[in-house]
């Protein structure tokens, strides 16, 4: 078995350091103590839009271990970041494609449990809302409330059973990127519902596990002012994969000028 674990990375000099060196060790220990053959892995990580160090720190721990390999792109967010990473790694002879977020707020064995667990699935996502999940620390009310409202519309809008789809960990089969990459249209927000949206329109079946996980220092995402934005997003998500997507791009269409005063599906 061999997985690429792709970690999108803006501006993240001061964590991305801490993940590499958890993670480089958790799996090359892994690697090591497991049979030849049966068992590797590539930590891939993709910089995007970054004007700080991470791409200095990422150069000096790839000297340091051969299967940290990284991309330098000049614009996109995280969900830009995570597609270009899963194109890359497709070109090569893995069997699972998965992504974590840059801060290790899901540390590697809880990544790992996610592959151990895959079993008969096509792909597995952590949670931070099904029984067994550990958040340490606990999360604030505010944040859990924004949550729980954006996964409401969700699982209305999308008729998706998942409780999380924002947990920055999943892993897939090889299979099911090469069906949906193309097939991917939104980049910010509402990209992790997209991803499993469009997985799940091609039949495949994605198993929820609970996770461990834990806010970090540095934390770039006010969920409060943010939560407007996440559910505007997969308001339009939704109308673009309806009868109604003609709306979206009526506004697509519209001079730069007057969209700024209509926001409303952007």
């Amino acid at each position: 078995m061999k997985i690429a674990i792709i970690i999108p990375a803006h501006n993240e000099e001061k964590r991305i350091g801490h993940t590499l060196s958890l993670y480089s060790s958790y799996f090359e220990n892994l690697r090591k103590k497991t049979p030849p053959k049966k068992f590797d892995y590539e930590i891939l990580v993709v910089i995007n839009a970054t004007n700080d160090k991470t791409e200095e720190i990422v150069k000096n721990f790839k000297k340091k271990n051969k299967r940290i390999s990284y991309l330098n792109l000049i614009k996109g967010g995280k969900g830009y970041a995570i597609i270009e990473g899963f194109k890359h790694a497709l070109k090569k002879d893995f069997d699972f494609l998965g992504f974590v977020d840059a801060d290790a707020a899901t540390p590697p064995k809880a990544f790992y449990d996610l592959i151990k667990n895959i079993n008969g699935f096509d792909g597995i996502i952590a949670s931070r809302y099904v029984k067994g999940a550990i958040v340490n620390p606990k999360q604030s009310i505010q944040r859990i409330i924004v949550s729980r409202i954006f996964n409401f519309l969700v699982r209305i809008l999308f008729l998706m059973p998942y409780k999380d789809t924002q947990c920055g960990a999943k892993i897939f089969k090889k299979i099911v990127i090469e069906k949906i990459i193309d097939k991917i249209g939104i980049t910010q927000w509402a990209f992790d519902v997209d991803l499993l949206y469009q997985i799940k329109k091609e039949g495949f079946r994605i198993k929820e596990f609970p996770t461990i996980w834990s806010d970090k220092e540095y934390s770039k995402i006010n969920f409060v002012k943010s939560g407007p934005r996440m559910a505007l997003s997969i308001i339009r998500l939704r109308l673009i994969n309806s009868k109604l997507k003609f709306i979206v791009r009526g506004y697509d269409m519209l001079p730069t000028w007057l969209k700024i005063h209509t926001k409303i599906l952007k």
